[in-house]
């Protein structure tokens, strides 16, 4: 979870060096974050099932030998192209890292715990995405931004070592509880996802005809994937489970909150660097501050949420967002660094809370047997909401700035960008909080009180 929450992250802070060392725009540097992000997203549900099929320890191992061999590549890469490639391949490693680590962690963790385990890896998670700016901004500075890529090669090697050494081998009986993998379906979607992203990227903020056809090309695949989910033996996603209230207001929330946090990532370092003329290493810095706070904040928001409720607190971590957002792009640049910073923390402290809330609704209410699936599910949803605010928000964020060329906009424009951006996103977070409002408290509390009270005063 740490090693891919780190390759995120890490790179978003080198967009604007990347974009000057490759003499490349906005929107093409972008793909640097978006190729990382569409692997991770299009494989995230069919790896689960393929480490069923093949074994999960074997495949996790292979997993994080591709994501250190690739971040390898991404250093080495001499062209932009290239460094995509890279990260593409950068990109499937990590999500069979995230994929088979849930379900390590479903298969051990006691339900009466389920909370705290959320919590633990939302921190994980934020402690990547907070270690990956600061990071990535000194070594920038200090060795150049090849340095970004080669930092993984370490950690991956001892998370390789540590796999082989401690994780249970693979049973026997495994390849023949699964009847297929639905390689129809994950073609599919990947090829929706992809034009869906190249839609919002291509054109340099002007939506025009290219743009139009591939938003359609990206519907009509979705509708494509439905129909073939429906045929298939063994569907890569059942769409049956979207009739469950709880599941689908999960989903729905995760991707609209998480595109909010994608934005603080893709448009932070433009607005750091370009409107309060900070470097690097600082810009790094400045935009670790709200996932530390997130960080510290993950395994408590855990424990608060199996104390008073997974829906009370979705609603307390989605009003933090909502206030953050909101407050955002009405701080004038005259205010620097702190105005950045203060809503900044409280935007990702709120999604620490809510993450850790929103997981636990969901997994808390479901079959046994579809835990893998709805596992994957989360990863697919938040991951949707990533490429999203990596995507969508940069466009508004360019629209915002009036300009074809971020790096050489002046000041005044790149604040009114990021004022426009996180009107977007408080909107986002109002839609995501109206959602939580309507759900009703009483279906989580049946299928968490039989299972876990008990259990507590027992033991």
């Amino acid at each position: 979870m740490l090693l891919s929450s780190l390759g995120t992250s890490i790179a978003n802070v080198g967009l604007p060096t990347l974009a000057r060392a490759f003499a490349a725009s906005f929107q093409q540097v972008q793909w640097i974050v978006l190729a990382y992000l569409l692997a991770i997203t299009t494989l995230i549900v069919s790896v689960g099932r393929l480490g069923d099929l093949t074994g999960r320890r074997r495949l996790l191992l292979a997993g994080i030998f591709l994501f250190t061999v690739a971040s390898v590549l991404c250093g080495v890469a001499p062209t932009l192209g290239l460094l995509i490639a890279a990260r593409a391949a950068q990109g499937l490693g990590a999500a069979i890292m995230m994929a088979l680590t849930l379900a390590f962690v479903g298969e051990t963790v006691p339900k009466a715990r389920t909370g705290s385990a959320m919590g633990l890896l939302g921190t994980m998670s934020a402690v990547g995405t907070a270690l990956g700016p600061s990071l990535g901004g000194v070594l920038i500075a200090g060795l150049g931004w090849p340095a970004i890529f080669f930092v993984n090669v370490p950690p991956g090697i001892l998370t390789l070592f540590l796999a082989h050494r401690f994780l249970p081998v693979d049973r026997q009986g495994t390849k023949t509880e699964r009847t297929g993998f639905d390689l129809v379906g994950t073609l599919l979607l990947a090829l929706s996802l992809a034009a869906y992203a190249l839609a919002m990227t291509m054109g340099r903020g002007n939506f025009g005809l290219l743009n139009v056809t591939l938003l359609f090309a990206a519907v009509f695949g979705v509708g494509l994937f439905a129909l073939a989910e429906v045929k298939a033996a063994s569907p890569l996603i059942r769409l049956a489970m979207f009739r469950n209230p709880v599941l689908s207001a999960g989903f729905a929330m995760s991707t609209l909150v998480t595109t909010v946090v994608m934005a603080t990532l893709v448009v932070g370092p433009f607005y750091l660097s370009g409107a309060l003329a900070l470097d690097a290493a600082r810009v790094g810095l400045v935009m670790s501050s709200g996932p530390i706070v997130a960080a510290l904040t993950g395994v408590p928001a855990g424990r608060i949420v199996d104390r008073f409720g997974a829906h009370r607190m979705t609603l307390a971590g989605l009003i933090g967002m909502a206030a953050g957002s909101s407050i955002l792009p009405l701080v004038p640049t005259r205010f620097g660094v702190p105005g950045y910073v203060a809503p900044l923390v409280v935007i990702t402290a709120g999604y620490a809370l809510f993450q850790a809330a929103n997981n636990t609704a969901v997994m808390t209410n479901i079959q046994p047997d579809q835990r893998g699936v709805i596992s994957g599910m989360i990863n697919l949803a938040r991951n949707l909401g990533l490429i999203t605010g990596a995507s969508v928000m940069g466009t508004v964020f360019a629209l915002g700035s009036a300009t074809t060329n971020i790096m050489t906009a002046r000041p005044e424009a790149v604040a009114a960008g990021m004022r426009l951006t996180f009107t977007v996103a408080a909107a986002l977070v109002a839609v995501a909080l109206a959602i939580a409002s309507v759900m009703r408290p009483r279906r989580e509390r049946p299928s968490r009180t039989p299972a876990s009270r008990p259990s507590r005063k027992h033991r």
